[in-house]
């Protein structure tokens, strides 16, 4: 062979070598990002190619799939009561993708996951049509119904949990919206995807998850807690040696009271009538660093995975005496979601023990084989059981003889523990408050639920007439009734 031959045969022979690396670069090294990106169609049009499995509450399918007979996108999502259940399925859309379980867990949904391959190997020999497997919550039905009724109208969320476990057993959040209307690609589905995106109200948002607010007084659970297990109160019944009026440390500006007989109250009396100055002066006492730590056992400064992702309460680690003392109460920047209130209620109700807050039950082939089954999984224990007990007492007061009562669900050998909390925000306290409400059911045989309900904004509702007792509370009682019935 000539050289120039030779030289045309080593530079053939290179771009040879050169579109192998190429193509095995691009089938095996990124071939998952390929798959992934938005832009790939083929993807979409392979997800929605077969019915897709279903979501199931109480042995039901709250979704389903109907056959559009598109000769690109053949099945097209449905939901029944999809408001209801936005805030638990998320959506999945023929133009705007997938969230929250559906795209978590879409590799089941669709049949495309590894652990399906069995079933997608034998449906080529039966020629059976593919079918994606199921997702089985943890969630019931007459708990979300109780949750999302209640609401009604009002901004807010509702999360309860079954202690024992962490089982979510709902999780509202409102406004809502009905992920059927933009489920296709038409430009109807266009058309209600954008009237979402520009609502103001923001529908689309999982307040349940996704949002933080400042907890107003409910924090003061935390706070009792903390001069519990550190040694700051021994005796809930004793006098908290708290003057009045109280100064906020580092600061000229007195605590300011919306009750009445707090001075030197005790711990009970105190997260009876919701006495600002003796969990300040506690929270104080006890010192930020112990604060945190004790935050942190309930879960605050982390995210949370359910296995939705929920944003990380914050109890900041930096602030000064003075910003200890107001987020003592539930103010200064404290900021949390619902599901980690309903946590703190879970912990206190299960005897201190927080268990890891869940969803999803187990996961189903499409001939309902169990691929995967959930787990209780003890998550920490922020305090002990005589803690514990002690804060059971004295939320139950709250309940029985204080803010509470319209939470207490008045049903035989059922005791009802609570907290309300009215949190102000805004620039100088400008905007419309918060309503919170934590609770529990308690029965002979330990407490079958925790509520933690937030309403942010109630139509036709004074400023003067907002407070977790008053909007909050008959919300959480419905919630614990719905559960208690069906445990009966």
């Amino acid at each position: 062979m000539n050289k120039p031959l030779r030289r045309v045969a080593i530079f053939c022979g290179l771009l040879v070598l050169a579109l192998l690396i190429r193509d095995n670069w691009i089938q095996y090294v990124r071939a998952d990002e390929l798959n992934a990106h938005p832009k790939n169609r083929r993807v979409t049009i392979e997800r929605y190619a077969n019915e897709r499995g279903n979501i199931i509450v109480d042995g039901k399918p709250i979704t389903g799939s109907v056959d559009s007979q598109d000769p690109y996108y053949r099945f097209k999502r449905t939901y029944t009561d999809g408001p209801m259940w936005a805030p638990v399925t998320g959506y999945a859309s023929q133009a705007y993708d997938a969230n929250q379980i559906e795209k978590i867990e879409d590799g089941i949904l669709t049949g495309n996951d590894d652990r399906l391959f069995f079933d997608r190997t034998l449906s080529m020999f039966t020629g059976d049509k593919k079918k994606g497997g199921n997702v089985v919550t943890t969630l019931s039905g007459a708990a979300q119904k109780a949750a999302f009724e209640g609401l009604g109208d009002k901004t807010g969320a509702v999360v309860a949990i079954e202690p024992k476990t962490g089982k979510i057993l709902a999780l509202a959040s409102t406004p809502s919206y009905d992920p059927s209307t933009f489920a296709g690609y038409s430009g109807k589905d266009e058309k209600a995807w954008l009237a979402l995106e520009k609502d103001k109200n923001k529908p689309k948002l999982n307040r349940a998850l996704r949002e933080i607010y400042p907890p107003g007084s409910v924090f003061k659970v935390v706070t009792a807690a903390a001069a519990l297990e550190n040694g700051k109160v021994t005796d809930v019944d004793a006098p908290t040696d708290t003057p009045e009026p109280y100064k906020i440390p580092l600061s000229t500006r007195n605590m300011v009271n919306h009750a009445g007989g707090c001075e030197n109250a005790s711990l009970n009396e105190a997260l009876r009538v919701s006495c600002n100055s003796v969990f300040a002066k506690l929270g104080d006492d006890v010192g930020r660093d112990k604060m945190v730590e004790m935050a942190e056992k309930f879960g605050f400064n982390a995210e949370q995975f359910t296995p939705v992702r929920s944003a990380a309460s914050v109890y900041d680690k930096q602030m000064d005496r003075g910003g200890n003392a107001l987020s003592s109460i539930g103010q200064f920047n404290t900021a949390t979601t619902p599901l980690q209130m309903a946590m703190v209620a879970s912990a206190v109700a299960n005897d201190g023990k927080l268990m890891k807050p869940y969803m999803i039950d187990k996961l189903e082939s499409p001939n309902v084989d169990v691929i995967k089954q959930n787990e209780p999984e003890e998550m920490s224990r922020p305090v002990s059981a005589e803690t514990a007990q002690k804060l059971q007492q004295m939320m139950e007061n709250v309940v029985s003889k204080g803010t509470g009562a319209k939470a207490d669900v008045n049903m035989n050998g059922v005791r009802v523990g609570g907290k309300t909390g009215t949190a102000q925000h805004g620039e100088k306290n400008s905007k419309r408050p918060y309503a919170w409400f934590i609770s529990y059911a308690m029965t002979d045989q330990g407490s079958p639920v925790a509520v933690a309900v937030i309403v942010e904004d109630s139509e036709g509702t004074n400023r003067e007439d907002i407070s977790g007792g008053g909007l909050a509370a008959p919300i959480a009682k419905a919630v614990m009734k719905a559960v208690l019935k069906t445990r009966s």
